[in-house]
């Protein structure tokens, strides 16, 4: 089931998400639906805050991101392959060089700015059947995934911007908040009149 996306502005953005028990209810269903929603909105990665629900709980998958042309065949192959489930994660460590790259949130429709990470992440966590891993990533995968952590954390990236680049786009944040932005996919926004 394809479930609408909750807009900039909403207080469950702004939350740190709660560990979860493999007894969640429905989980497995939920699950389901966060791909199906990624993928109607043409995602490579949806958080649980992103549906409403302040959780630690992330899905991935970097298919869209392989057909690059700037990318190595090693890489492409590498990112065609990754579609995982991230429960009750944890960053270890964060480490390599700083590196720039254009994001954007399936939350924040329409506004896309230059974000500064690292480029090498190391996550515990537990898989979709609450197996726990570590393990560690590097290039476009750990920044899906620091961007999607981010979320479990109550932080989106427009913070990891410029005072000034805020401010610039401060009027299409408003626009989100008030139901103004018109994504093709199904979106929740947190000052729609009728609401």
């Amino acid at each position: 089931m394809i479930l609408p996306i909750v807009g900039y502005g909403d207080p469950v953005l702004r939350k740190v998400g709660e560990s979860i028990t493999p007894d969640y209810p429905q989980l497995s269903e939920l699950i389901h639906n966060m791909y199906d929603t990624m993928y109607n909105a043409y995602g490579v990665g949806l958080a649980a805050p992103q549906i409403g629900l302040p959780i630690r709980l992330f899905v991935i998958d970097t298919e869209p991101f392989a057909d690059s042309e700037s990318l190595s065949a090693e890489e492409s192959a590498q990112l065609k392959g990754f579609k995982r489930t991230f429960i009750n994660a944890q960053i270890l460590k964060e480490e390599g060089e700083e590196w720039g790259f254009n994001e954007g949130c399936l939350s924040i429709p329409d506004v896309r700015e230059d974000v500064y990470r690292k480029e090498r992440v190391t996550l515990q966590y537990c898989d979709e059947h609450f197996v726990e891993k570590t393990e560690v990533f590097d290039g476009l995968i750990a920044r899906v995934i620091q961007h999607e952590y981010d979320h479990i954390e109550g932080i989106l990236f427009t913070d990891k911007i410029s005072m000034l680049k805020r401010t610039l786009i401060k009027k299409k944040l408003q626009n989100i908040m008030d139901g103004k932005a018109r994504p093709d996919y199904r979106m929740r926004f947190y000052n729609k009149k009728g609401r």
